[in-house]
């Protein structure tokens, strides 16, 4: 596991230093984050690397995830669609399936800590057990909750304001609650299995093992199987922009044990992709970081044509590796894309059938578009920024503020 020394070369010395001086003053701290799930989907992948790198600056950080059974995952992926705007309706068999779960959790999991950071929706509840357990407590929303199914968001935002402050990834997404609300947008790994540098040789290997061809113009969309991240939008968009350019498509992504649609949306993709030897529909396992990096790296352009997103950190990753990226205007994707600078916004499939064609024309625009990106995310969406962001709210939890603050 990296050290934070070893993220000196990605971020800077002034960055570690600056952490470690923030640190310094929260020796012992406890702190314990859950979350719903151990793999898949960004909450995971951020935990997995920010967890020893607090135990490493002398924090005690630990991480709980919770267990629930089918219908409690059925029920939380309903409240994800809802929240981010999708019409669901909200039955009294999801209520209970939520609070029951829920109350059993709160006899599984230890959440002895100065600092309580409850991820997203599915553990929100547990604050109800908070006077027995003490300490402060945090919710860290990690999806666009700019526009929430009224049912849905007046059922939560109780459990919400009994914590002792909010997060969310953009500024948009914030909502009229009685607890102080912070900003803080997601962060890759450089030093990651999946963001790491790797050799040529290794990049084109694994685009032949899928059968993926190096030497033509690759499109890329990297994500969990999911309807709001529009796979079907991508292919159409492609069978446009393949009319004129002979490309490929790669849609490929893994699922997440809290969402028990992913393999119903796989099949959907792969009905439509049917025989088309152009478009590569690949199931990964949770543990193919190594494979994304290449194929990301080995991609022309990357999407990420999401139509609901909380941050998208794949665009992210994207970005990191120097690629031009073509991305849904929608959640906190536009705090990474910058329109015309590190990729295309888009609204539609013909828009990003126009982006598309537009960068597969003029290659050295995405060049320029790749490079920027890389900078900006040097810049704005490293894990180190991250680190420094969490242990400075940690600091603010513990010694009382009060308003809408951004770090």
């Amino acid at each position: 596991m990296a050290t934070l020394a070893d993220y000196e070369a990605a971020a800077g010395k002034d960055a570690v230093h600056e952490i470690a001086a923030i640190a310094a003053r929260l020796k012992g701290l406890r702190v314990v984050n859950v979350n719903s799930t151990a793999v898949g989907g960004g909450v995971a992948e951020i935990l997995i690397r920010m967890v020893p790198l607090l135990q490493e600056l002398g924090v005690d950080a630990r991480w709980e995830v919770i267990k629930g059974d089918a219908a409690f995952y059925e029920t939380t992926k309903a409240m994800h669609n809802a929240l981010h705007g999708v019409e669901v309706p909200f039955t009294d068999r999801m209520r209970e399936a939520f609070l029951d779960t829920t109350g059993r959790n709160a006899a599984l999991v230890n959440l002895d800590a100065d600092v309580v950071v409850i991820h997203d929706p599915q553990p929100a509840g547990l604050v109800n057990g908070r006077a027995a357990k003490g300490g402060r407590w945090i919710w860290r929303c990690h999806i666009d909750l700019s526009r929430p199914s009224a049912p849905f968001w007046d059922f939560l935002r109780p459990f919400v304001e009994r914590h002792d402050a909010a997060v969310f990834s953009a500024p948009q997404f914030t909502q009229a609650l009685s607890v102080p609300q912070y900003m803080i947008p997601p962060s890759i790994d450089p030093l990651s299995e999946k963001n790491r540098e790797l050799p040529d040789e290794e990049v084109r290997a694994t685009l032949e093992r899928f059968h993926i061809d190096p030497e033509r113009p690759i499109v890329t969309q990297i994500s969990r199987f999911d309807r709001l991240k529009d796979p079907l939008g991508v292919i159409e968009a492609f069978l446009r922009v393949r009319k004129r350019f002979h490309c490929q498509l790669v849609l490929a992504g893994g699922s997440a044990t809290d969402d028990p649609e992913g393999s119903q949306v796989l099949e959907e993709v792969k009905a439509r992709a049917g025989a088309d030897p152009d478009i590569h529909v690949l199931a990964l396992p949770s543990d193919a970081n190594r494979e994304i990096n290449a194929l990301q790296r080995g991609s022309t352009i990357l999407v990420q044509k999401s139509l609901r997103e909380g941050f998208g950190l794949t665009v992210t990753e994207a970005m990191w590796k120097g690629k031009p990226v073509v991305a849904g205007a929608v959640g906190g994707i536009p705090l990474q894309v910058r329109h015309r600078m590190t990729g295309l916004l888009v609204h539609s499939v013909d828009g990003a059938a126009r982006a598309l064609s537009q960068l597969l024309a003029n290659p050295t625009v995405g060049q320029k578009m790749g490079a920027q990106g890389r900078e900006h995310v040097r810049n704005n969406f490293l894990l180190t920024r991250h680190v420094k962001d969490y242990l400075l709210l940690f600091h603010a939890v513990m010694h009382g503020t009060s308003g809408v603050v951004q770090l």
